[in-house]
């Protein structure tokens, strides 16, 4: 009996629906590799934040530009954590990157073509051995228009602001439920109207609106569409 057929899996969709959360369930299972392409974005904005870019909330966009062949971005995994941890020119910044700060940051570098170019040809390259699953806001449709399952998340705004007000509580950051929200429905807005890679679902994509479901029933369905492919592709 042959080994177990590789594939890639996209899962895209709206800023905390839980992408993370099921990709890396479904990297788990599966024993694949994890990859967060928000974490990428992040490392940027974190970049641009420590290296003075921005100023009176704008971005030095020549700035970032003269400098973007100088940021590296690297996964390592973390045996006491068992995640996958963001290194930023080889400084670990897994926790640094997760801050409010940071998210709020993110739109500004986020929508710059340079940017995404950069990150998009260091995610194919990642992929292209098979066996990834990886998260974010263009991968179905930009890194991986070839994957063979493509997963498309959502969930309403207030559900996902209460989540990652929830997220940030538990983890000792000072946040208020309305600056959530604020943050939210901004980069929904910038997500889906930005003219570079624009997060619309693909046309082969599986939705999973988990506006009122669990992660043990997120997982399932997702599962279930994972299954089915695979068993398709072992018969090939």
């Amino acid at each position: 009996m042959g080994a177990a057929p590789l594939i890639n899996i996209a899962v895209d969709g709206f800023s905390s629906c839980g992408k993370s959360t099921l990709a890396k369930q479904l990297a788990q299972r599966l024993g694949y590799t994890y990859i967060d392409s928000g974490a990428m974005y992040r490392a940027v904005a974190l970049y641009v934040i420590e290296n003075g870019l921005v100023h009176d909330g704008r971005l030095d966009r020549e700035g970032l530009l003269s400098r973007l062949d100088a940021i590296r971005i690297q996964f390592t995994h973390d045996p006491g954590t068992g995640r996958s941890t963001t290194l930023l020119n080889g400084r670990n910044v897994e926790r640094r990157i997760r801050g409010m700060d940071v998210s709020r940051h993110v739109t500004l570098v986020s929508p710059v073509p340079e940017v995404r170019a950069k990150l998009v040809r260091l995610q194919q390259e990642m992929g292209r051995g098979k066996g990834v699953v990886m998260d974010g806001r263009d991968i179905g449709t930009v890194v991986f228009p070839d994957a063979e399952v493509k997963l498309y998340m959502t969930a309403r705004p207030e559900v996902r602001a209460r989540r990652r007000y929830d997220e940030l509580k538990a983890r000792g950051v000072e946040v208020d439920y309305a600056s959530v929200l604020e943050n939210i429905e901004r980069r929904d807005e910038d997500d889906t109207k930005r003219a570079a890679d624009p997060l619309i679902k693909a046309p082969d994509a599986v939705e999973i609106d988990n506006s009122d479901i669990d992660r043990e029933q997120q997982f399932d369905l997702a599962m279930k569409v994972v299954s089915g492919v695979l068993a398709k592709v072992g018969m090939e």
